[in-house]
């Protein structure tokens, strides 16, 4: 009888532990954190903006303090501070916010180069539906203009004197092709604005001059139609 095989003396090698899989909490926990922090500072940053453009459109720069901002808020000043350094750059992130608006309603003289009729309808619409919707908009900005534009006229002759230019150029290119009566575009711009603003930035005086405590959207409308109407009888060719 044949004697049994000794064992091997080599050991069979240990097996490698398996490295343990991190947990989905791991591995993805952080991230929504880090979206809610983003998001919660949007928010806020977008809360400091609002309240600036109230304050600053019912006081105007000077009648305003950080302070006050930081208060209509609910925040502290240092926490505010984070955001903008100093009152005078929040107040231009509010103006540049309001020019972005302001702009995006006269672009209708540049979409109808040919229908000089409709343009002007749509412009005066705009407009209009600009001081409804965006009163404390267009009162910074008549603030700040009325004031002499002291912190912000180098970003009103690079943005606005442009857009301005642009639709004079298209009235003048009317006048040439015999689509409209010549005229000086600077002014009528300028009435354009005055007549469509003024329901903005004097919306008191008109709700007095009304009879009713606040302007409505038939007031709104009454207007866009008796504007309407008077600019396209003086521009346009009978």
């Amino acid at each position: 009888m044949k004697n049994p095989a000794p064992p091997s003396s080599v050991k069979p090698k240990a097996a490698k532990p398996r490295a343990a899989k991190p947990q989905a909490a791991e591995t993805t926990g952080a991230k929504p954190k880090a979206v809610k922090v983003s998001q919660a500072r949007k928010l806020l940053e977008a809360d400091i903006l609002a309240a600036a453009k109230r304050l600053f459109a019912q006081r105007g720069f000077g009648g305003v303090s950080l302070d006050h901002i930081a208060r209509e808020v609910g925040a502290s000043k240092q926490n505010l501070l984070y955001y903008f350094p100093s009152k005078e750059e929040l107040y231009r992130r509010v103006l540049h916010g309001v020019l972005d608006v302001w702009l995006s309603y006269m672009d209708a003289l540049s979409q109808r180069p040919d229908d000089p009729e409709q343009a002007l309808r749509e412009y005066i619409a705009g407009k209009l539906r600009f001081s409804r919707e965006h009163p404390d908009d267009s009162r910074v900005y008549a603030n700040e203009v009325v004031s002499g534009a002291p912190i912000f006229s180098a970003e009103i002759a690079a943005r606005v004197i442009p857009a301005v230019q642009a639709d004079v150029a298209i009235l003048n290119r009317w006048a040439e092709r015999g689509l409209c009566r010549p005229l000086d575009g600077r002014h009528l711009m300028v009435l354009l604005w005055a007549s469509t603003q003024v329901y903005a930035d004097w919306a008191s005086q008109i709700s007095l001059v009304l009879g009713k405590p606040a302007l409505e959207e038939a007031d709104f409308a009454a207007a866009e139609a008796l504007i309407v109407d008077m600019v396209l009888r003086t521009v346009l060719n009978d």
